[in-house]
């Protein structure tokens, strides 16, 4: 039998509840028939947002949203947004699809929908095709309460009081679609373009986000840092507060060469192999900021994530819509797990998207909405969000697996502490196999479950969609035992459980 022995005396730091964010472009229908629909809508929306998707949002607690991208900041033009609708510029969607854009999403959209789900705001800039004055005034735009034009423009267009920006993208993927740069050109126009993020609002700071690398890039994140920090003091306040890491799940390297639902158990374990790498990029990437940043005082925002595979049959294959399975809830509970597990350097995380689009945790047909398994994860996890991450270890407890160089653990875990409840996360990796785990904690006293849900399916492949919305969904988990100082627990094969006692 596997033993969890979790240490409730030591805490390690706290898990900011920004590591629970997402993601939403300009892509597919993520935005557009996902979480805007327009005031004119027949399907029920409060200022043209729907409300069935806000609703299921604020349900797990969305921290923080990313916008307007993706690929898409990067040629994204901010004063195309605002204004009357009728009058705003179309264009063309050149990453996405090739769609028209009419821009009825903008600016004012975007932070209407944070208000309504109660959510921090990030916004990313446009570095590949922008320029420096475009970025700047955007930023004075939306947060300076005083006298100038920018002020008097965004009064005009219905919002008196500015808003507050919590975190400020300075581009996106800017080593690809941003713009293709090197690393040293990059570093060297961040330092240009993040000089002119001001700060309108002493009392509430715009956090600067600089592009980070993709995946394994390690030489990216080596000269960039080394870029931007050359004659810069690396503790001056407010230079850069986070560093980016891209990294998706592709069980076949990257191309989405397979299905969202028609997988079997070797591109099982290639999927939640390829998920638990994300740890080895966090340690190595990691390594990296420490020479720079041994204080670490600057985050770490893996603010695109998630599986991508091959687009649903008979969709815009520039629309990015798949499906999500027991396959996807297992990637979403590895990976959010591993980031709470390292919430000293980890601080913002965006699953990639929201609505419509990849791994997302909810899906639209019209007026229909469909809860996927991921958004179940997200649910069961929330509780971490602001707690303090306890030691917990694993003993006892193998690798499973089909091919030796893509074996994972059998179990893996987190356990958090907040407001007197430990939340412990829990993910039987194995396909095929339940597995007994004894839960033992470090002081000799009695805890009890005040709550316990688990999310499982007959087969791993199961999903939910518009004809059966609840065949994978969370339950009670009934499962456990007393046990001395501790519980005893059956994790049945393929399955997420979420225990929490006092």
């Amino acid at each position: 039998m596997a033993k969890l022995v979790i240490n409730e005396t030591k805490k390690l730091g706290t898990i900011a509840p920004e590591i629970y964010g997402h993601f939403s472009e300009h892509l597919g229908r993520c935005i557009y028939e996902g979480l805007y629909v327009g005031e004119d809508s027949d399907i029920p929306n409060v200022n043209g947002m729907r409300t069935d998707v806000v609703e299921a949002l604020k349900e797990i607690k969305v921290p923080v949203l990313r916008w307007p991208g993706g690929c898409f900041a990067d040629e994204y033009h901010w004063r195309d947004g605002i204004g009357e609708k009728s009058s705003r510029k179309k264009m063309i969607n050149t990453h996405w699809g090739g769609v028209t854009e009419d821009n009825s999403f903008g600016t004012h959209e975007f932070m209407e929908l944070c208000r309504q789900l109660g959510c921090k705001t990030y916004v990313n800039g446009n570095l590949g095709s922008g320029t420096v004055q475009e970025m700047s005034e955007w930023v004075e735009y939306m947060t300076f309460d005083g006298l100038s034009p920018l002020a008097e423009l965004r009064k005009k267009n219905g919002s008196e009081k500015p808003w507050k920006l919590d975190y400020f993208g300075v581009g996106n993927e800017n080593w690809g679609c941003g713009g293709n740069m090197t690393p040293e050109y990059y570093g060297n126009e961040y330092r240009r373009y993040q000089t002119y993020v001001r700060q309108y609002n002493k009392d509430h700071q715009v956090k600067k986000v600089c592009c980070g690398a993709n995946s394994e890039d390690y030489f990216w994140t080596e000269d960039v840092l080394k870029t931007c920090f050359e004659h810069v003091n690396p503790d001056q306040h407010g230079f850069m507060d986070y560093l980016s890491l891209h990294y998706y799940t592709m069980p076949l390297g990257w191309e989405p060469k397979v299905s969202a639902t028609e997988f079997d158990e070797d591109l099982w374990y290639k999927t939640l192999w390829a998920a638990h790498h994300v740890e080895e990029l966090i340690y190595r990437h990691g390594a990296i900021m420490d020479q720079y940043d041994p204080g670490k005082k600057i985050g770490m925002s893996i603010d695109e994530w998630g599986t991508w595979y091959l687009v649903e049959p008979g969709t815009n294959p520039g629309f990015l819509y798949q499906q999500n399975t027991m396959r996807d809830a297992l990637v979403a509970g590895i990976s959010l797990n591993i980031f709470n597990k390292h919430c000293d350097r980890v601080k913002i995380a965006c699953i990639a998207q929201m609505v419509n689009v990849l791994q997302s945790v909810i899906l639209t047909e019209g007026e229909k909405m469909v809860k996927t398994p991921t958004w179940y994860v997200f649910k069961m996890f929330r509780d971490h969000q602001g707690a303090e991450l306890l030691e917990s270890s694993i003993s006892g407890s193998g690798m499973t697996g089909v091919q030796d160089d893509r074996m994972v653990p059998e179990i893996t875990e987190s356990v958090s502490e907040k407001d007197g409840v430990i939340t412990i996360t829990l993910n039987n990796l194995s396909m095929t196999e339940d597995k007994e785990l004894s839960v033992q904690f470090a002081q000799d006293k009695k805890y009890e479950v005040v709550e316990a849900n688990i999310l499982k399916s007959t087969a791993p492949q199961d999903f939910n969609d518009f004809d059966a919305p609840d065949k994978v969904r969370a339950e009670e988990y009934k499962s456990y035992k007393a046990d001395g100082r501790g519980f005893k627990l059956t994790l049945p094969k393929a399955s997420v459980v979420e225990l929490r006692v006092r």
